[in-house]
């Protein structure tokens, strides 16, 4: 449990330089060898020792310091999907938004039954290789690209994340299939964050992502159309959000400090453009 920026999570387009009242538990239903938290996604006997809080604690909690919003990270939360549902349900009667971080790992039913109560979901698009879910995830694509769809179609706002691995995902032409897979069924205005891999777990022989690879699937991203392409996990003007329509910054960001320069309503202050997202109860602009 933490309090965050919501940037953290990472969400761009979600209530800019709000905290977050992040939390999760312990498992996964994935098992990724380059697991960056895989300290807490398998339990281990030091769980024994996790605190137990209610629903209603956790909601005042977050009342109690201001809060505006709880994420479920830090382990997939599909898992705890009915704690989840319970928190949210509470959550929403006190004007608190909802937040999954997730590997979208999860069936259709599943998400009728939680996602009408989820806000934002930041998912997790590992790759674009079914061969590199099997492999290195031990799971499937398919599922994944399914529940992205649907779970944007339930009016939770969706950014995605890929962490490029090298040598795994960082192929020119896998960077741009997952970029035009993303322009073609989300639109050009879904937020895609490419973050820096370094060392972990069961992949610890391979070698930290280079600010060339980052640098050029960003290039591929914004070739292929999409507007709001984000580099992660390093000190980059990459992190800022630019205005699609005049090109000024309008959020500028140096790792979690963050400089929010639009309106209340997410126009840009130059020419007045409405960017995408949620800003001030304003509902999402797709």
């Amino acid at each position: 449990m933490n309090i965050d920026p919501i940037e953290k999570k990472p969400l761009f387009h979600f209530y800019p330089a709000s905290r977050i009242l992040s939390i999760g538990t312990a498992g996964c239903n994935m098992g990724c060898k380059f697991c960056q938290n895989w300290d807490i996604s398998h339990a281990t006997e030091n769980h024994q020792y996790s605190r137990h809080f209610t629903p209603e604690a956790l909601v005042q909690m977050a009342q109690k310091q201001s809060i505006p919003s709880i994420a479920f990270t830090y382990n997939e939360p599909t898992i705890f999907g009915e704690y989840v549902m319970d928190i949210s349900q509470l959550a929403h009667k006190q004007n608190i938004h909802t937040v999954m971080v997730t590997n979208g790992f999860i069936t259709d039913e599943a998400i009728q039954d939680i996602y009408p109560l989820i806000d934002a979901a930041n998912i997790d698009l590992k790759a674009f290789s079914d061969n590199f879910y099997r492999k290195i995830t031990l799971s499937k694509i398919s599922p994944v690209l399914d529940a992205i769809v649907k779970i944007r179609s339930l009016g939770t706002w969706v950014e995605l994340t890929t962490l490029l691995i090298p040598g795994l995902n960082t192929g020119e032409n896998e960077i741009r299939e997952l970029a035009t897979w993303v322009l073609h069924n989300l639109g050009c205005d879904t937020p895609l964050h490419f973050s820096a891999f370094h060392p972990d777990y069961k992949l610890r022989n391979i070698p930290a992502t280079s600010i060339n690879q980052l640098e050029r699937a960003y290039a591929i991203a914004r070739e292929v159309g999409l507007n709001h392409v984000y580099l992660g996990n390093i000190v980059t003007e990459k992190g800022n959000t630019l205005c699609p329509n005049c090109q000024f910054t309008v959020i500028r960001r140096s790792w979690y400090d963050t400089n929010n320069m639009l309106s209340a309503d997410g126009c840009c202050p130059t020419c007045g453009t409405q960017l995408p997202g949620v800003y001030n109860q304003v509902s999402p602009v797709n």
